[in-house]
């Protein structure tokens, strides 16, 4: 079994998955991400982004291939402690804003933190200091359903920072956000980032968020390409507002 280079915190080769219904997930993808770097995946929807995300993250099992995090092979952990790994290690960033509704604002930004027996004062310290970057420290009392979609997914984003991941996984994280509101929350990201010397895995469809990161990987079918030529943003969200007018 080849040991993955030094420099990459995340190394993955001949990645295999096939959804339940038959259908390609990952066609022997291999890729590395250097540490502190930004790497986006790019592709059209359905091209494998988000599987090849929760595979590198250890939250999808690798059907074929492997899994390196810090020449620590992932691919053969079990269930706890890819568990683990996640909690410590990783932070997420899911499409759509998930957060516990008995919280409010501030104990749901700093979760992560708590449940690696982080004190509750530091872990509030740390969760008010990452939604105040994200223009939303004044709702910190807020319960989520007193927010906006776009407000929850700020807190959601500053719930994935506060720990200081060494990897940060975002899949399509500015996806329920104004167009007004993403340039703010992704330079937030890459500022926070690069300044904390967090790796960022970014999986986007969208060709401006893309051009954020240090390299862009591009998919299309589960399989990795050279290129692939995305609408503009705006041209995409007109082309789905007519078909729903249809």
């Amino acid at each position: 079994m080849e040991a993955p280079p030094d420099n990459d915190v995340l190394w993955a080769r001949a990645l295999h998955f096939r959804h339940q219904d038959g259908s390609p997930g990952l066609t022997g993808v291999s890729l590395g991400v250097r540490v502190g770097e930004i790497l986006a995946v790019s592709g059209p929807r359905g091209s494998g982004k988000t599987t090849l995300l929760q595979c590198l993250a250890g939250l999808t099992p690798t059907q074929r291939g492997e899994v390196w995090f810090n020449s620590v092979p992932v691919h053969t952990m079990g269930p706890l402690t890819r568990e683990r790994l996640r909690r410590d290690r990783f932070g997420w960033i899911d499409p759509a804003p998930v957060l516990v509704p008995e919280l409010n604002v501030w104990e749901n930004a700093a979760l992560p933190l708590m449940l690696r027996g982080t004190s509750r004062r530091r872990a509030r310290t740390a969760a008010i200091e990452w939604l105040e970057r994200l223009d939303i420290g004044d709702s910190t009392r807020k319960r989520p359903h007193e927010l906006l979609q776009a407000e929850r997914q700020r807190v959601c984003i500053a719930r994935a920072l506060a720990p200081a991941p060494s990897v940060l996984f975002a899949d399509e994280p500015t996806a329920p956000l104004h167009r007004a509101d993403r340039a703010h929350v992704l330079r937030t990201l890459t500022t926070a980032a690069r300044s904390h010397g967090i790796t960022v895995v970014l999986a986007t469809h969208d060709p401006e968020t893309a051009a954020l990161a240090d390299r862009t990987v591009s998919l299309l079918d589960g399989r990795r390409v050279h290129t692939v030529h995305l609408p503009p943003v705006a041209e995409a969200e007109g082309r789905a507002a007519c078909s729903l007018s249809v």
